[in-house]
């Protein structure tokens, strides 16, 4: 099995069609026809079913994607890790992380790593935390900034704690403020309309499970937002959200944030990678950095 035959394999299985999986590969269809057929033989299956011009893949086919992915992302990885010079003149990061780090945490820790290694590209992927864990389960990440606890179902990763957050509550600042005496109580969310995110990001699964634990269950006006979607709809009257302090403190006109009386909510975020596989070089320079982060950045 070679590597050229999975990156041939998965570009069919992703584009279902074999003249322009040829095109992404920069190869002649029939090239590559005789690549997956050989890649077949080898493994003593069919890996798609050609029925009537419609490519799709079989069990086996199935069963091989996830595989071939992490085996092709190993080896890109292992490839720039040799790649690397001991000064750091080039390689890349590939960095997942959620909206509200992206533009809380990360802008100042990048700028600065850009600055001591320009060469480095830096690769960011915006999404939520259980959507960052299964991307550095594929391997297609090298980092990614998590919210803890992972849920049960993720991989073996191993992570190192960065920081503790509180979480706060936001309303518009044209609306009567949520809660009494300055602070809310998790059980005067009851009452509240929530602006809630979408399935996937970790704000949403708290916030839930609190309301819960209170004997309630939340009621949304809108919800499936990203976070910027988040704050604009609380902006514009439609209720109110819980999002991080780091969140609420660059989140601009038209906003009021409000604390979460004892014990309120908080989340711990932390940097997460692969056990199986290293970070390469470059990755571990920006783990370090992210560890020595300055002084002003929020942690209660």
């Amino acid at each position: 099995m070679q590597l050229q035959q999975l990156r041939y394999f998965t570009a069919v299985a992703e584009t279902r069609h074999f003249t322009r999986a040829a095109e992404r590969v920069h190869v002649s269809q029939p090239s590559l026809s005789q690549q997956i057929r050989s890649l077949e033989r080898e493994l003593g299956a069919e890996l798609f079913s050609r029925a009537r011009g419609h490519v799709a893949l079989t069990e086996a086919g199935e069963a091989l994607l996830p595989l071939a992915r992490r085996i092709l992302a190993d080896a890109d990885t292992a490839r720039l890790e040799v790649q690397e010079l001991a000064q750091l003149r080039r390689g890349r990061v590939r960095l997942g992380a959620t909206p509200s780090l992206c533009t809380g945490l990360l802008p100042e820790v990048l700028r600065s790593y850009h600055a001591a290694h320009p060469n480095i590209r830096l690769l960011i992927e915006e999404g939520g935390s259980h959507d960052l864990v299964r991307l550095l389960a594929r391997g297609a990440l090298d980092l990614a900034l998590v919210v803890l606890p992972l849920p049960p179902s993720a991989p073996a990763l191993t992570t190192v704690e960065l920081l503790q957050e509180d979480l706060v509550v936001i309303s518009s600042s044209s609306a009567p403020p949520p809660g009494r005496n300055g602070q809310v109580r998790l059980v005067d969310l009851r009452d509240e309309p929530l602006v809630m995110f979408r399935h996937g990001y970790d704000l949403r699964e708290l916030t839930v499970a609190a309301c819960r634990a209170e004997g309630f269950e939340p009621s949304f006006t809108v919800e499936g937002g990203e976070l910027d979607a988040v704050l604009g709809f609380v902006r514009a009257g439609l209720g109110v959200a819980v999002v991080p302090t780091m969140v609420a403190d660059r989140s601009g006109p038209g906003l009021r944030a409000t604390a979460l009386a004892r014990p309120g909510l908080r989340r711990t975020i932390a940097l997460a990678h692969r056990t199986d596989v290293a970070p390469p070089r470059a990755a571990r320079e920006l783990l370090r950095m992210l560890l020595l982060r300055p002084p002003d950045l929020p942690e209660q």
